[in-house]
C-alpha cells in the first residue's frame, strides 16, 4: 500500500481528488493511487518540564536551566485519535509519501511522526507548492527521496528545541525574579523571537516620546539658462558644515545664518556657471512577486489589513486552488513555470478588476523578468496565481489580496521602466548648488504602478533644460524653505512584520548589522503574524487605530532583561544559522550547545534583574525580596519569595505580616508556584 501523509485535511482532499476515485474512510481517503491520510499540524508536542522530572512542576530558580538529555515528544490530546489512525496506516503501508507543506515546519511535522513510531519503510517527498490539479500532478510525477530533506528537518528541530530552552527557562527565571519584587500574579513569557520583537516597539515608543523636533532650512535658488529656468539646492562645503549653524546630520539649523546666505545669493552680481552636467540612463525592474511578508506589508499599506488577516486570506486562496503556497519566504520563480504564463495571464483578463484586466491584456508572456531565477528557489517559490480561473465567491479581503498577488505576477511581463537621470552642478558666489531631474524614455511596468512620493525638497522628477558644463546661468530668485524634523513612525502590525524581516536595521552591533543585511529576518513567514497577535492577546501590546503601542507590562519586562535578549543581534544570527543548517551547514548538536550556554547565562542574570518594586508590597527584612501570603497547615502566613535561599516567614495579622510579633519563625514548609498556578505561555518562538 502507498500511503500519503498530508499536513492538514484540506490538502489531503485535494491530493486524493487527483489520485482518482476517492472513497472516504475514518481519518483517511482510499484512492486508485493509494491511501491519503492527514495530520492537524503538529500532532506531537514538546513535553513539559515535569515530564522529565516531577520536581519541575514547581518553579524554583535553583532548578534552572532545565536541559533535557533526551528530548521527549508527547501526542497532543486533541489529535490523539487521528494520530492512532496514522500510526496504524504507517504500519500497514509499503511505501510512504511525505506530503507536508514545502517548508521547515512542514518537513518536521510529518518526519517527527515517522520517527516517533519508529518507521523503517521507504519515504518519498512530494512538494506541493499549489493545490490545483496541474500542480499536484506535476509534483506527484517528480517525487524526491525524503532523505534529501534531512537538513531541513534538523533545522526545524533546532528551532523547536531552542524555543523550548529559552521559553521554558527564561520565562520561569524572570517571572520568579519579578515575583521577588512583588509581582505575584504576573507571568512573563519570554521567547527567542517574541521578546526582541516586543523590544522593537518599546524602543520605538521611547524614541517618539523623547523626540524633540528641530527646525532646519534649505536654500533653493532659481537659475536662468538660455534653454530655460531650473531650481537648484544649496550644498554647503565640508568646511562650512563644521560651523555651529549645521547639526551632525548636515542640516542647516541656524535661521539667521540661513537668511544671511539668502541675502548674499540675492545680491548682484548674479552670474553663475554650470560646473557639471551629467545624464545617465537608468533602468528600473518591476517589483518581484510576493513572499508572505512582502504581501502582508503591501496589503497593510493598501488596505490596512493585519498580517494575520493577510495570511488567512492567502491560506484560503491556496486551499481554493487560486494561488500558490502562502507561507513562502521566496520572491522568485522557477523557469520551468514560464510555460504557464500565457494561460495564467489569459485567465486574469477575465477579472472584473479593470486595472488588473488591462494590465493582463497588454502583458507580453515572452518577457522574462529577473523574477525567473532557479538559483534563488529552495523548497518553494513566490506566491502567484494558479491556472485556475478566478472564483466569484471570494470575500472582500480575499479578492483584494488576490488582486495584489495577480498584479505583481502580471507586471513581470512588461518592459523595464527606462529614464534618463540628469544631475547638474552650479557654481555661484563661490558656493555649490545641485539639481536633479529625469526624463522617462520608456514607461514600461510603471504605467500600472504609481511612483512613490518624493520628499518635499526632492526635485528628482523635475525636467531640466539641456545644458553643458561651462554654460552661463543667472540667479533669478533665492528663497528659504523651512522644514521640521519628524519623529519615527509608530509600528503597525504590517510595518512590524517588515521590521522583523529587515532586522539588520535594528541590531546593536555595527559588525552584526553588516553581517545580517542579507539575513532572512527573525521569525518565519508562518509565525511573524502569530507572534504579534500573541503579544497583543497577552496584554504586552495594545492596538489603537491600527497603531501598536507597548503596555506597562512591556516596559517592565524589557527594562528588566539584559540587552542580549532584547536586542535582535543574537536572534538574527541564530536565524541565519538555522537557514544555513537547512542547506547542510552546521549541526543540530552544535547549535543547541550555543543555546544552552546562552540560556544558562541569562538564567544567572535573572538573579540580579532590575525590576521596579510592585505597589503595596511587604519586603523581607532579611533579604529585601517581597513577602507573599500563603496558606499553611496552621492558617495563613507570609513567606519570603526568595525561598529556599531565604526562609524568613511571618504570621499573618489582619492580612499583613506580623512584623511586631515573633520574627524569623522556624521555616515553615511552603511550596513554590507550580505550573498549574502560572502557566508560561511561550509556545510561539
Amino acid at each position: 500500500m502507498k500511503l500519503y501523509i498530508a499536513e492538514k485535511p484540506s490538502m489531503a482532499r485535494e491530493l486524493a481528488a487527483c489520485l482518482k476515485n476517492p472513497q472516504r474512510g475514518n481519518g483517511f481517503i482510499k484512492t486508485s493511487g493509494g491511501v491519503v491520510t492527514w495530520l492537524f499540524g503538529h500532532v506531537l508536542q514538546q513535553a513539559e518540564p515535569d515530564a522529565y522530572d516531577p520536581k519541575y512542576k514547581f518553579w524554583r530558580a535553583e532548578d534552572l536551566p532545565i536541559v533535557p538529555k533526551v528530548w521527549k515528544l508527547e501526542v497532543n490530546p486533541a489529535a490523539a485519535q487521528q494520530f492512532q489512525i496514522v500510526k496504524t496506516l504507517i504500519e500497514e503501508a509499503d511505501e510512504i509519501i511525505h506530503a507536508g507543506d514545502p517548508d521547515r515546519e512542514g518537513q518536521l511535522l510529518v518526519d517527527e511522526v515517522l520517527d516517533f513510531v519508529g518507521n523503517k519503510k521507504p519515504v518519498k517527498r512530494i512538494l506541493l507548492n499549489a493545490l490545483d490539479e496541474t500542480s499536484i500532478r506535476r509534483a506527484n510525477a517528480d517525487l524526491h527521496d525524503n532523505a534529501e530533506f534531512f537538513n531541513l528537518k534538523q533545522s526545524a528541530l533546532a528551532r523547536s528545541r531552542a524555543d523550548w530552552l529559552i521559553g521554558m527557562n527564561l520565562s520561569r527565571a524572570y517571572t520568579l525574579a519579578a515575583r521577588r519584587r512583588g509581582y505575584d500574579g504576573l507571568v512573563l513569557p519570554i521567547g527567542r523571537v517574541k521578546t526582541p520583537t516586543l523590544a522593537l516597539v518599546v524602543r520605538r515608543e521611547r524614541e517618539i516620546k523623547n523626540f524633540k523636533p528641530v527646525d532646519y532650512f534649505n536654500i533653493l535658488v532659481t537659475f536662468a539658462h538660455v534653454n530655460g529656468n531650473f531650481i537648484a539646492k544649496f550644498k554647503p562645503s565640508k568646511k562650512m558644515l563644521e560651523l555651529k549653524a549645521f547639526d551632525v546630520e548636515g542640516r542647516l539649523i541656524d535661521k539667521k545664518f540661513a537668511e544671511s546666505l539668502v541675502e548674499k545669493f540675492s545680491a548682484a552680481p548674479f552670474d553663475g556657471k554650470i560646473s557639471s552636467y551629467k545624464t545617465t540612463e537608468k533602468k528600473e525592474a518591476a517589483p518581484l512577486p510576493f513572499s508572505l511578508s512582502s504581501l502582508q506589508v503591501a496589503a497593510g499599506k493598501a488596505f490596512g489589513y493585519t498580517p494575520q488577516q493577510v495570511l488567512d486570506a492567502a491560506q484560503s486562496l491556496y486551499e481554493k486552488k487560486l494561488t500558490t503556497y502562502p507561507r513562502s519566504d521566496c520572491e522568485f520563480l522557477p523557469t520551468v513555470q514560464l510555460k504557464d504564463a500565457q494561460r495564467i495571464l489569459k485567465n486574469l483578463t477575465g477579472t472584473r478588476n479593470e486595472s488588473l484586466k488591462n494590465l493582463s491584456v497588454h502583458a507580453d508572456a515572452t518577457i522574462k523578468s529577473r523574477a525567473w531565477n532557479d538559483s534563488k528557489i529552495s523548497a518553494h517559490h513566490a506566491i502567484i496565481p494558479t491556472q485556475k480561473i478566478l472564483a466569484t465567491d471570494l470575500s472582500e479581503v480575499e479578492l483584494n489580496v488576490y488582486n495584489l498577488i495577480a498584479k505583481n505576477y502580471a507586471v513581470q511581463f512588461y518592459p523595464l521602466h527606462v529614464y534618463d537621470e540628469t544631475t547638474v552642478g552650479v557654481k555661484y558666489k563661490g558656493e555649490n548648488f545641485s539639481a536633479r531631474g529625469k526624463v522617462v524614455k520608456q514607461i514600461g511596468w510603471r504605467e500600472f504602478y504609481i511612483a512613490p512620493k518624493v520628499k518635499a525638497d526632492d526635485e528628482s522628477d523635475t525636467i531640466l533644460p539641456i545644458m553643458q558644463t561651462g554654460d552661463d546661468v543667472t540667479q533669478k530668485k533665492s528663497e528659504l524653505k523651512q522644514s521640521v524634523t519628524k519623529p519615527p513612525q509608530r509600528f503597525t502590525s504590517s510595518s512590524l512584520v517588515q521590521g522583523m524581516k529587515d532586522i539588520h536595521k535594528y541590531v546593536k552591533n555595527p559588525e552584526s548589522k553588516k553581517q545580517l543585511k542579507d539575513v532572512y529576518g527573525i521569525g518565519t513567514e508562518a509565525t511573524r503574524a502569530a507572534i504579534i497577535d500573541d503579544l497583543i492577546q497577552r496584554g504586552f501590546l495594545k492596538v489603537a487605530k491600527k497603531i501598536l503601542q507597548p503596555t506597562d507590562k512591556a516596559y517592565l519586562l524589557i527594562d528588566a532583561l539584559p540587552d542580549e535578549m532584547t536586542y535582535p543581534d543574537a536572534t538574527a544570527i541564530w536565524e541565519d544559522k538555522l537557514h544555513s543548517m537547512s542547506a547542510g551547514d552546521g549541526t543540530l548538536e552544535d547549535f543547541l550547545l550555543g543555546q544552552v550556554k546562552f540560556t544558562s547565562e541569562l538564567c544567572a542574570a535573572a538573579t540580579t534583574a532590575k525590576f521596579s518594586d510592585a505597589e503595596n508590597i511587604f519586603k523581607c527584612p532579611r533579604c529585601g525580596s517581597a513577602l507573599i501570603k500563603r496558606k499553611g497547615k496552621n492558617g495563613d502566613f507570609w513567606g519570603c519569595s526568595a525561598y529556599p535561599k531565604c526562609r524568613t516567614t511571618f504570621d499573618d495579622k489582619n492580612g499583613k505580616p506580623d512584623f511586631d510579633g515573633k520574627k524569623f519563625l522556624p521555616p515553615k514548609t511552603f511550596v513554590p508556584m507550580s505550573s498549574e498556578e502560572f502557566v508560561v505561555m511561550s509556545s510561539i518562538e
